[in-house]
């Protein structure tokens, strides 16, 4: 099978779909809290805890949603601890981004540890299914790649939609816009620039988490250290890709999981048989990166973006 057959197939657009979904989340996550003004790179420390958090949650027995709930939850804790020290203190977005990360990541580790002490191999649980939507599951090529996939994916797509939605077509979403492009201006309406700046920060963090948790409970069936494996920076870019705009940003998704889900198939055709596989592992990547550099040249980033924002002052 060649390339040009892999693109043409239901299982590649499927595969495709499902890689993308978490980033989706987690790019959904990023834009909110940079459209507010705040860079987040926490969000690679994020999705870990949350990957965690939901897949222990089922472990102990609740439900799949109350997992889903909990790591939701779990990332909003960070997002406050962000959003506290960068919003009202106005420490360094870059410095406290990978503090948030490291220590959101080993916190995550050591209450594996402590958790499961004695376990060499990672236990399972029984995750999301792929639910076939009636009719459009039937459709040639598309059906099967967009209409059988499992809720969480579905979910994804909807809050694509949804933040698009409130972000432009909202007073809430003219705020958080404005917080990100012109806060002077918002607090001269009687706002609060830093309660926004916040809920966005916390509500964004909680999104990442939610990627994460799609990782344990629905891509796979159990927690590993090293599976979110670099997508948190992957989305930052992204959002960058999309210029801000969450429909832009989901094609960016798309587009990077697509790369991701051919190298993983082109490594088994004849050409992967002649090529070394490290080759085909830094292709989406590459890609990517010429993609961001290409959009990126119009992108208009907020102005306000990581300026930090004291009432009365000029």
């Amino acid at each position: 099978m060649d390339i040009v057959e892999i693109l043409f197939t239901a299982s590649f657009w499927a595969a495709a779909i499902r890689i993308a979904s978490p980033l989706i989340f987690a790019t959904l996550g990023e834009l909110i809290c940079e459209r507010a003004g705040v860079l987040n790179l926490g969000i690679e420390g994020i999705m870990v805890s949350g990957a965690f958090a939901g897949w222990m949650a089922v472990y102990s027995g609740t439900g799949l949603w109350v997992g889903v709930s909990v790591a939701m939850a779990v990332g909003m804790l960070f997002g406050l601890l962000h959003s506290t020290l960068t919003v009202p203190f106005g420490l360094s977005q870059h410095v406290v981004g990978l503090g948030v990360t490291l220590l959101a990541t080993s916190s995550t580790y050591y209450a594996y540890r402590l958790v499961l002490p004695e376990v060499t191999s990672p236990p399972k649980i029984v995750a999301f299914q792929p639910y076939e939507i009636p009719l459009l599951s039937d459709i040639p090529l598309l059906g099967p790649a967009l209409f059988s996939q499992t809720p969480l994916t579905y979910l994804a797509f909807v809050l694509v939609a949804v933040v698009g939605l409130v972000l432009y077509r909202t007073p809430l979403g003219l705020a958080v816009r404005a917080a990100g492009e012109n806060p002077a201006a918002v607090a001269a309406q009687g706002l609060s620039v830093t309660a926004i700046r916040m809920g966005a920060v916390i509500i964004g963090s909680g999104l990442m988490a939610v990627g994460g948790a799609f990782l344990t409970m629905s891509a796979f069936d159990s927690f590993f250290f090293e599976m979110v494996n670099g997508r948190g920076w992957i989305c930052i870019a992204l959002v960058v890709f999309g210029s801000w705009r969450p429909g832009k940003a989901m094609l960016g998704a798309v587009l990077f999981a697509a790369f991701d889900a051919l190298q993983i198939r082109v490594q088994q055709t004849s050409i992967g048989a002649q090529v070394p596989y490290q080759i085909f592992l830094m292709m989406p990547y590459i890609l990517s990166i010429l993609a961001l550099v290409v959009m990126s040249r119009r992108a208009e980033v907020p102005a306000a973006l990581m300026v930090p924002f004291n009432k009365g002052e000029r």
